[in-house]
This record gives C-alpha cells, sequence and structure tokens, in this order.
C-alpha cells in the first residue's frame, strides 16, 4: 500500500504572483525520496489553496517532488479522478484549479417538461435557471457543474452548463415510435424531455406504441441527441402487471438478485436458528402477529400482561441482523434497495424470500430469533422503564387486522381463540390507554387516503375503494410506536451513531397560507408562529364532522414537510417525540436494520467508540435512506395513478360526484367520491366568464358572474378525457 503525502509546501514561487506566467513550483522542503508516495486529495487541494492559482500535473509533481515516471502518471488518474469527484476542474489549458475558487457550483438538474431546467445547488441557495439551449447537454437528475451569468430583478439566478460530473440516467422507459424511418423512444418521464434516438439495427423487435426499456447508449451534447438501443419491450396494454413493470424499470429498481446474494442465501439453514445461550428463551410466551390478510412477512410479534397497576409490553422484532451481517452481498444489496417497494398486486423486497417469508418472518408455531423491546407501562399510559434484549419465540398464532377488530368489537366468537382471548384484550386496554395519553398530549391523526384495489381475472382493475382503518390497525400501530421512541431514546443514551426519524416544524410561509385559508373558513391555528402537534391536534377536532374535513386535513397535511433520516436527532413533530427511531420493521427498512446492529453491539457489551459505522457513514446512509424511500413512493404513486387512468379510460362519458381538492389559477381538482380518482376540470370548462385566482381563500370567481368556486366545495362532473401518455383525468362540469 502506498504511503501518502501531507502538507506543509514550500511553494515560493507559485505564490510568487511577480514571477514568470508560468512559474515551476519549488520542491517542498524535506521531501522524502522522489516515486515513493502519491499525495492524498487533501494534500493536493491544500497544495493548490497555497498555490493560488490553478496548476499542471507537472506543476503539482514537480511541487511533491514526484520524478518517476509512472508515479507521476499515477498522480495523473489521482488528478483526473479528483475532476470526476468535483474536487476539482480541469480547465482548457489542462490546470487542475479549486471549483470554489472559480465560482462554480455543483448541483443535481431538475428537468421541466417544456424543455428548461434547474439546477438544484448542494450547498443550497436559490436554484439556478437552465433554458432549454443549455439543458440539451444534460439529463434530468444529471450532477452538474454551472457557472452562475445572470441574476434578474426578482433575484432570480439564470446559470450555463460547465462540465457534466455525473450522469443519472443508464437506461429509461417510453414508448417507441417511428417517424420517416427513424426511431426514437418518448421518454415516460416528462422530465426527460429530449427523445432518445434508436437507430434501426437497435430497435430489437418493438413495434410503433409499445413501451420498452431503452439503454442510452451516448448522452446527449450540445450539438447531439442521446442514442441508445432497446432492451427489452414491455408491451402496448396495461394492466397490473404492465403498470408496475414500467414503474419499476422507470425508477431503475433494483429487482434482480446478484448471484454472489443468491449464493449467500443458498447457504443458510433453520440449523442457524437454533437456540444460542445468549438468548433469552420467550416460547412459552403467548406472542401473536397482527397484519393484513396478504402479508407474508411477520417482522413483528407483541405480547403483554398486568404489571402491578399497569403493564408490562413485550415487542420482538425478527432479528434480522443476525443473518445480515455487514460486509456480506445480502448486506449489500439491503442497503442498495434501502426498503421494500409496495405495489398493488406486487411487492419488490429489501431482502429475499428465503428471509422475508421465511427465515425472518415470525410466523406461528415456529421458533425465531428475534429483538425485543420491553416496557413497563405505568397506568397513565407512560413509560417508566424500557429494556432490550435478544430472544427466542414462538408466534402463538398469525391474526389479521379485520378478525381481530371483529373480535375486540364483539362481531367474533371468543371461544375460537381459546386462551388467547384474554391476551389480546389485555392488549387493547394497553392501547386504549396509550391512544388516549397520546391525545391528551396533542396525537395528529389525519385520515388514511390509500386505495385499495380490486383486480379481475385479466389483472385489470374491476374497483377501488378507500382502504379502511380499525382499532387493530390502531393498536399495532400504537405498540410499535412505542417501541420506535423506546428505540430512538436508547440510540441517544449510548451516544452511538445512528439513523434517527426526524420531522421538522412547518415553514412560516406555509404556515401563513394555512391560517389565511383558515380564517375565511371561521378557524384558526393556535401557537403563534411556532405551533405544536398539540395545536394541530386541538384544530384537527374541531374540523371533525365538517363537509370539508377531508379537504382541510389534506391541506394541513400539505403544510408539513416530509419526514426524513438523520444522524442527529431533531425530534419528530408530527409524533410529537422528543427521539425516534425506525426500529420495529427491518425485514423492509433498511434504518431499521442498523438500529438492529446499534442496539445490539451496546447489549454485547461494547460501546460507540468500536461500533462499525462512523458519523460520516451514517450521515452518507442517512441521505441515501431518505432516497430510497422518496423513490418507492414516487414509483409506487406512478404505478397507482397510471392504473387509475386505466381505471377512468373505460368510463368516459360517467357522471360521478366529488369535491374540489385543490384550486389553481388554471382550473379545479376534483376527488371522486366513489373511486378517489382526482381529475382537473379545466378553466376552459367552466361557466363562460373572466376568472380570478385568490391564493388566500384557494378560490376562483367569475368577474362578472356570482359564481365562486372553493376548495371544499361539492360538485357534480363528467368523465370528459382520460391520457395515458401524461397521466391526467379531464372533468366537465356538469351542474355549472
Amino acid at each position: 500500500k502506498r504511503r501518502t503525502l501531507t502538507p506543509p509546501f514550500n511553494l515560493v514561487n507559485v505564490m510568487n504572483k511577480k514571477n514568470a506566467p508560468d512559474p515551476s513550483p519549488a520542491k517542498p522542503a524535506n521531501q522524502p525520496k522522489a516515486g515513493l508516495e502519491i499525495p492524498e486529495r487533501t494534500a493536493i487541494m491544500a497544495c493548490l489553496r497555497e498555490a493560488g492559482r490553478p496548476l499542471t500535473r507537472g506543476q503539482l509533481a514537480e511541487a511533491f517532488a514526484i520524478e518517476d515516471p509512472k508515479t507521476r502518471q499515477i498522480l495523473g488518474r489521482r488528478l483526473r479522478a479528483m475532476a470526476r469527484d468535483a474536487e476539482l476542474i480541469r480547465n482548457r489549458r489542462g490546470s487542475y484549479g479549486l471549483i470554489d475558487k472559480m465560482d462554480l457550483l455543483k448541483g443535481r438538474v431538475i428537468g421541466h417538461p417544456q424543455g428548461y431546467g434547474f439546477v438544484v445547488p448542494e450547498s443550497g441557495g436559490k436554484d439556478l435557471f437552465l433554458s432549454a439551449r443549455e439543458m440539451r447537454a444534460v439529463l434530468h437528475g444529471d450532477r452538474v457543474l454551472v457557472r452562475e451569468v445572470h441574476v434578474d430583478r426578482q433575484g432570480r439566478r439564470e446559470g450555463a452548463l460547465v462540465e457534466v460530473l455525473e450522469r443519472a440516467n443508464r437506461q429509461l422507459v417510453g414508448r417507441y415510435f417511428e417517424e420517416s424511418g427513424i426511431g426514437f423512444v418518448a421518454p415516460d418521464n416528462k422530465r426527460l424531455s429530449q427523445d432518445l434516438l434508436i437507430p434501426a439495427e437497435d430497435k430489437n423487435g418493438a413495434g410503433p406504441g409499445q413501451f420498452v426499456v431503452a439503454g442510452i447508449v451516448r448522452q446527449p451534447d450540445k450539438r447531439r441527441q442521446p442514442i441508445g438501443r432497446v432492451i427489452r419491450v414491455i408491451g402496448a396494454g396495461l394492466n397490473a402487471d404492465m403498470a408496475v413493470e414500467i414503474a419499476v424499470q422507470g425508477h431503475e429498481l433494483p429487482h434482480l438478485w446478484p448471484a454472489a446474494l443468491q449464493a449467500e442465501v443458498g447457504g443458510l439453514g433453520e440449523a442457524q436458528n437454533a437456540a444460542d445461550d445468549d438468548r433469552r428463551a420467550l416460547q412459552d410466551l403467548p406472542f401473536v402477529t397482527i397484519d393484513g390478510e396478504d402479508a407474508r412477512d411477520f417482522d413483528d410479534a407483541v405480547y403483554c400482561e398486568r404489571h402491578g397497576k399497569g403493564w408490562r409490553l413485550l415487542v420482538a422484532i425478527a432479528d434480522v441482523s443476525h443473518y445480515v451481517r455487514p460486509e456480506t452481498a445480502l448486506d449489500a444489496e439491503a442497503q442498495r434497495r434501502g426498503t421494500s417497494v409496495y405495489f398493488p398486486g406486487r411487492v419488490i423486497p429489501m431482502l429475499p424470500e428465503r428471509l422475508s417469508n421465511d427465515l425472518c418472518s415470525l410466523k406461528p408455531k415456529v421458533d425465531r430469533f428475534s429483538l425485543v423491546c420491553e416496557l413497563e407501562i405505568d397506568a397513565t399510559g407512560r413509560a417508566r422503564r424500557a429494556a432490550f434484549y435478544r430472544a427466542v419465540i414462538r408466534s402463538a398464532a398469525r391474526l389479521s387486522y379485520t378478525e381481530v377488530a371483529a373480535l375486540l368489537a364483539g362481531a367474533n366468537d371468543p371461544q375460537k381463540y381459546g386462551a388467547l382471548f384474554k391476551p389480546l384484550k389485555r392488549l387493547h386496554a394497553l392501547y386504549q390507554v396509550l391512544h388516549a395519553t397520546r391525545r391528551q398530549q396533542g396525537l395528529i391523526e389525519f385520515a388514511s387516503l390509500e386505495s385499495r384495489f380490486e383486480f379481475n381475472a385479466e389483472g385489470h382493475i374491476a374497483a377501488i375503494h378507500q382502504a379502511e382503518r380499525n382499532d387493530a390497525h390502531r393498536l399495532i400501530e400504537e405498540l410499535m410506536l412505542a417501541a420506535n421512541v423506546a428505540a430512538g431514546e436508547f440510540l441517544q443514551r449510548h451516544k452511538i451513531p445512528a439513523l434517527y426519524r426526524i420531522h421538522d416544524t412547518p415553514a412560516a410561509e406555509k404556515l401563513e397560507e394555512v391560517r389565511a385559508l383558515l380564517a375565511q373558513l371561521g378557524l384558526a391555528l393556535g401557537g403563534g408562529e411556532e405551533p405544536s402537534a398539540k395545536d394541530y391536534a386541538t384544530l384537527m377536532a374541531a374540523i371533525q364532522g365538517r363537509d370539508d374535513a377531508g379537504m382541510l386535513e389534506s391541506v394541513l397535511l400539505k403544510s408539513m414537510p416530509l419526514a426524513l433520516y438523520s444522524p442527529v436527532n431533531a425530534g419528530h413533530f408530527g409524533l410529537g417525540f422528543p427521539a425516534y427511531a425506525h426500529f420495529t420493521s427491518p425485514i423492509r427498512r433498511y434504518p431499521d436494520l442498523l438500529a438492529h446492529r446499534a442496539i445490539t453491539h451496546i447489549l454485547s457489551g461494547h460501546n460507540a467508540a468500536t461500533f462499525a459505522y462512523s458519523a460520516e457513514a451514517v450521515t452518507e446512509l442517512a441521505a441515501h435512506c431518505s432516497l430510497t424511500e422518496r423513490r418507492a413512493e414516487e414509483a409506487a404513486r406512478d404505478a397507482i395513478q397510471r392504473l387509475k387512468c386505466g381505471f377512468m379510460r373505460d368510463r368516459v362519458g360517467e357522471r360521478f360526484a366529488g369535491m374540489i381538492s385543490s384550486v389553481t389559477a388554471f382550473g379545479l381538482f376534483i376527488m371522486l367520491d366513489e373511486c378517489y380518482v382526482e381529475g382537473l376540470v379545466h378553466v376552459s370548462h367552466l361557466p363562460v366568464d373572466y376568472y380570478h385566482y385568490d391564493a388566500i381563500t384557494h378560490s376562483l370567481s367569475g368577474e362578472r358572474g356570482s359564481k365562486v368556486f372553493r376548495l371544499g366545495q361539492r360538485l357534480n362532473v363528467r368523465v370528459a378525457r382520460v391520457d395515458m401518455d401524461e397521466r391526467k383525468i379531464d372533468f366537465a362540469l356538469i351542474d355549472g
């Protein structure tokens, strides 16, 4: 392994600005023998900073007294790598300079369907506008280096492309077309505004109008469009399988298992699940799993008993960390995926089925390794003590939300559940106390807007229903929240690098918009400039029973920032918890697996200093896991919207009742009551008038007539048009 050089330097000639225009740097003092050492990246950057100007490879070699030709070549490779990683930039003269000295900005491109785009600076600050001409050389998602070239009177910045640092798109999904003998793929992602040219010999049997997966052979530049080749033909129709496949390919979701991983999984077996001396034997406790009817991976089981005037709660979570070890192919792939992705009728799992649905799954009547969170909860619903330990459990039953809810409501025969009936009643009693306590503290509880699809034999949607939550859902949710809070507090107490689930307070401008709308409706959000979760909960309670309650809940939800993962605990505003970490779903979320590793590390008698993950590594994982979570959500949303469009395409001309869910300057978005599908009534389809949009009151008002359309207003509409390519649904107003 090569040794590396570090500062200081003796660069008198380089720093002397009065010297000749192309000075040669002097050799650093006390330099070791030439040809033996390569400078670290930090040393190279320090050298350039001290020089005060860009330097060529030769000048840098002399500065570090590198005379051996092979070593100089290695230095050249390091400089090119630093330029590739945007640590340096190589100018037209072949010199390397510091990016921050050249007033250049690194960022990601956000494309717009109309051809222009923006660059979001990595260092923060306002986005830079990229004209359609600048966008010709890049695609949405590319990492670029730009220079600010103009600022208009409103403070909007315009940028010019300097260099493409990293290409984001290796392949894309779109529809194949041919015009005048030229083949091309129109990307399904409308932020990719350039068509991908396909040579005739690379169309791979694709026919006009078919969805295809195309690889990008040559990226675009300022003079040429991107060129690609068809990798696979998806098809021309649309059913659930196709909608999911388009989303999987379009978002480049990892879905194939590497060969090295399959070899590792093949070596796993039940023998590795045999009890060991390090685990508590809890097989005699009647743990139960409560999940959806179609669930196959059971990663949590619960049990509770009375403890004095309170309860002793045990939340057993599948010990995935026992099987998925760091620096294995299994771990690398789990980290790459970050999360399981749930589509209608299909799951892209984070772990192979051998683990997720078998060895790690807490199946009934089978011994399984678990990591247990034990909580002593008093009569008021407050956790007085928390402990974590490894154990072996044997789930007594696999129950569904529907049957448990029916049992608790008295609709199921208790005798059917035998000895499990009393433990289930205790779990329900504990849930009621926990839930009541959180309500007193300020529970923000939004109604579920999740859709549930019913498919026919051909894979097409037969009906769309709203997913319903019952007391069994809320029971499990409450117990999982308690365990996640305990995990967050444990990690914080031991100061070990870990991922916290954080949720920031709403931004000031969002609060201002919400309060303006509420004032128009005779409502108010308390808390002044810094409302608490309890203030939101009070408002939520006040709007229950109103016709526009669902609409108002949506507005309040949109006023809040997204939750994300962070190495720094900043609390969770929406849940009202000072410390919170994801712990209860390691089968489907990588952050939970990391929490298990951290907790197990402490339980094994080690401290934070010897943990396998540094603070820097956890910071990178926080960004990665937040990104994979968003990717999964966007992919699922795309598939669902495509399926809804396919469902409504067969209903053009039909009439539906709905509510105005959003008001814009160009029209009204309507959410249908019957099938929970949203579409647009364009302003041109409203009664003839000049309409004016009021952002404060979320309304469109006619200038001559008295017609006013407001958020939450009920309307009857007709399905006018469905655009499958744009995934948009247009409605026409019936009752004007």
